[in-house]
């Protein structure tokens, strides 16, 4: 497809899906244009679901990204409560099906973009056991405020950056808490053991007990959540279980389409599918990232970060109007996460065979560098051969963003240290 589609579909009212719609409008497409979302929402933001939705008492839609009418004025047709369950590239063509059940129709287009998300992962055997929570859509996150009640004994499985996020927002609300993670320390995953360790401190700090290296067998409990069944023989009592174990891309409905599912759906560096007019955006896709390749890194790979999602959104807005002038995707990974009352923020591409050293303040407290209250501010750096690869701040948000701006350039390692000394 060497022209500008005519008719296009997003399928998925996500963060990414939502930013493609608004993308393709300001790059001049006036042609038709349909949302298409499984839930019966708006796109709203989902990084406050865990936290200040979860500690306070606000409307649902105060989570709305874009104001009433907003879908209006961009003239687009949005369609809720509607699942894609197939497509077909060579028709041009998106099955879709009532949420409550129904007929399935078709719906036609010319360019598509695909932004179904990811699924939670559930506990298995829990099925149907009231009080066990995953944490993925608003309707999640109404249920499990209903039962962070004071005094509540609530178990978090998995010590991520979504479990820990809960277990702070649960001990806000005065319950119990417990953090159960089959790992030597929580965020293994994103930061390393060395730093997993020294921001999972905050969880002990703030009252709240951690189960480490220890798997979890099931839930107890006949109707309802009673306990939690630890691989090791005991047990965590919990009113209230919320998993956290991770997400599983939506790409079932696509079975037998003919595009490429690995772990997602792969792409080029554009962002496209294979077939032209295709692309994919936000946490279902798995797409090459220009700014990994000096890294060693020039394979797709599917990241679950916020920024990525507003960026892939924007990015392929510009691409489907514009495929002749498609421009890859290019850009330094970044995420954050706020905990008790901590902000922790990444930059770059950790990877657990990373060198990881303290640069500005002190992991063992006693620094100012942008919080002169708490006593632990630091930022540390990843060193890959010789150069640097990411940065993890806790509480040193000005040094942070000098360091994320030196990631865009492949910096090296002296010239993170040099950066460093200015800054302490």
């Amino acid at each position: 497809m060497s022209n500008s589609p005519n008719r296009i579909v997003i399928v998925g009212a996500s963060l990414a899906g939502a930013r493609a719609a608004h993308s393709v409008r300001a790059a001049g497409h006036d042609g038709p244009l349909t949302l298409i979302g499984a839930e019966p929402h708006l796109p709203y933001d989902r990084p406050p679901l865990s936290k200040e939705f979860l500690t306070g008492d606000n409307d649902p839609s105060s989570l709305a990204l874009d104001p009433d009418g907003a879908y209006d004025e961009l003239d687009v047709e949005v369609m809720l409560s509607t699942h894609a369950v197939g497509l077909d590239p060579a028709a041009r063509t998106v099955a879709v099906a009532p949420a409550a059940g129904g007929n399935a129709e078709t719906v036609p287009f010319d360019g598509l973009v695909i932004a179904t998300g990811a699924a939670a992962r559930s506990l298995g055997g829990t099925e149907g056991v009231r009080g066990v929570h995953t944490l993925r859509t608003l309707d999640d996150a109404a249920a499990i405020r209903k039962g962070l009640v004071a005094g509540a004994r609530v178990a978090v499985v998995g010590g991520g950056f979504i479990g820990s996020e809960v277990a702070a927002s649960a001990k806000a609300r005065g319950c119990e808490v417990t953090v159960i993670e089959a790992a030597s320390a929580p965020l293994v995953r994103g930061l390393g053991a060395e730093m997993g360790a020294r921001v999972g401190a905050l969880h002990g700090e703030h009252g709240v007990e951690l189960r480490l290296g220890v798997g979890v067998d099931g839930v107890l409990g006949t109707d309802r959540a009673e306990a939690i069944a630890m691989a090791d023989g005991s047990r965590v009592p919990a009113d209230l279980v919320v998993v956290g174990i991770g997400v599983v891309p939506n790409t079932a409905w696509l079975e037998g389409s003919g595009l490429q599912i690995d772990n997602g759906v792969v792409c080029d560096e554009t962002l496209c599918c294979g077939p032209p007019g295709i692309y994919a955006v936000g946490d279902v896709a798995r797409a090459p990232n220009g700014w990994l390749g000096p890294l060693g890194m020039p394979e797709p790979i599917r990241v679950e970060h916020w920024t990525a999602a507003v960026e892939h959104g924007m990015a392929v807005g510009r691409n489907l109007v514009a495929p002749a002038e498609a421009q890859p995707y290019n850009s330094v990974p970044f995420v954050w996460s706020d905990q008790y009352d901590a902000r922790i923020q990444i930059a770059g591409h950790p990877d657990p065979g990373d060198h990881v050293e303290v640069l500005v303040g002190s992991a063992e407290g006693g620094t100012d560098a942008d919080a002169p209250d708490s006593g632990r501010s630091f930022l540390a750096g990843y060193r890959r051969s010789g150069r640097l690869s990411a940065v993890m701040a806790l509480d040193a948000i000005r040094p942070f963003v000098r360091f994320r701006r030196l990631l865009a350039s492949h910096p090296s390692w002296d010239e993170a240290l040099e950066l460093a000394a200015a800054l302490n």
